[in-house]
C-alpha cells in the first residue's frame, strides 16, 4: 500500500474516533447551517502554515484560498480561482474581514530573489509576475552590505502589501469597503516562533500580536 495514502488513512481514522466524537455538535451545526464564516483568509499553499491552528479558529469561520506566494492578481489580469473565491467571499458569503498572510522561509519569495531556479517551472515563474513590482520595492529600498535575510524578511513584507492594493482592485472588495461592511489587513507568519505580525488600516508597518491586551 501506499505508504503516504496509509498515513493519511490514520489521520482519519483519528479524527472519526478522537477528535470528531468530542467535537460532534460542532460539526452537527455546520453541517446543518448555511456557511458564514466572518473572514477570507488568502495564504501560501505552503504545507507548514494551518490558518485555523493560528487563528483558533474552528468549522465554518475561515473561508480560505492559498496559491504560491499568497498572491492576489490585480483584477482583470488573471482572472480565475483566486478572483472567484474573492468574488464570492464577499458578495455571497459577506465576510467581514479579508487576510492576505504572508511567512517566513516562502519558496515563492526565494523564486523571485533567484529565478534562476524557476528555469524547469515556466507556470510558477508566470505566476509570480503578480509580484514583480514588490521585488522592485525589496531591491530599492536595501542597504549596502545587508544580510540576506533582511531583503527575504521586507520582500515578504512588500508582497503582502502588494497583495493588499491588488486586493482593493476587485469591484466586491472596493464596493464592500466603500459601504464600510469590510476590512483588509496583511499578516506575515513566522513558523519557527509561532508569532503573527500584523499591517492593518492602511499602514506599512508589521506589528506582532502580543500574548497581552485585546489590540
Amino acid at each position: 500500500m501506499d505508504t503516504v495514502l496509509k498515513e493519511l488513512k490514520t489521520g482519519i481514522r483519528r479524527f472519526r474516533t478522537e477528535i470528531y466524537p468530542e467535537n460532534e455538535a460542532t460539526y452537527v451545526k455546520a453541517a446543518s447551517e448555511p456557511q458564514r464564516p466572518h473572514a477570507l483568509f488568502v495564504t501560501c499553499a505552503d504545507s507548514r502554515i494551518d490558518p485555523e491552528t493560528i487563528t483558533q479558529s474552528g468549522p465554518g469561520d475561515l473561508f480560505v484560498t492559498r496559491n504560491v506566494g499568497n498572491l492576489v492578481p490585480a483584477y482583470g489580469e488573471m482572472m480565475g480561482g483566486v478572483s472567484a473565491v474573492i468574488e464570492y467571499a464577499v458578495s455571497a458569503l459577506k465576510v467581514q474581514h479579508v487576510v492576505v498572510c504572508g511567512h517566513s522561509d516562502c519558496g515563492a519569495m526565494k523564486g523571485l530573489l533567484h529565478p534562476e531556479s524557476l528555469e524547469k517551472m515556466p507556470t510558477v515563474r508566470s505566476w509570480l509576475k503578480n509580484a514583480h513590482a514588490a521585488l522592485s520595492v525589496a531591491n530599492s529600498l536595501s542597504e549596502p552590505d545587508e544580510k540576506p535575510s533582511e531583503l527575504m524578511r521586507r520582500l515578504t513584507e512588500e508582497n503582502v502589501l502588494l497583495q493588499l492594493q491588488h486586493l482593493r482592485t476587485h469591484p466586491s472588495v472596493a464596493g464592500a469597503m466603500a459601504r464600510e461592511e469590510l476590512t483588509i489587513s496583511g499578516w506575515v507568519y513566522d513558523i519557527g516562533e509561532g508569532q503573527v505580525r500584523i499591517s492593518e488600516d492602511g499602514g506599512r508597518v508589521f506589528l506582532p500580536v502580543t500574548t497581552e491586551g485585546d489590540a
